[in-house]
């Protein structure tokens, strides 16, 4: 699938079951026909910036795009010996 996923909305709700407290919200994140249906709690914008970095994440994660380092130990480094 080539779509990128997307923020479809983010809505108060009612907290999900076997849960408590308040100020959930319900999000939805969309790519073509397929949908992620979640809930978070706290205030609109600490939760539209989370959904956010997460629909990022995940069209990076669908591009290739996340990188790995391959770390290498310098030859000018050379462990201490134990005392």
């Amino acid at each position: 699938m080539n779509e990128a996923y997307e923020l479809i909305s983010i809505e108060p709700a009612e907290a999900p079951a076997n849960t408590t407290g308040s100020n959930w919200c319900r999000y939805q994140i969309g790519q073509g026909t397929n949908r992620i249906y979640g809930f978070r709690q706290g205030d609109l914008p600490s939760i539209t910036e989370s959904i956010e970095e997460l629909v990022l994440r995940l069209n990076e994660r669908r591009g290739g795009k996340l990188r790995r380092v391959h770390l290498q130990m310098s030859n000018s480094v050379k462990p201490q010996a134990a005392k």
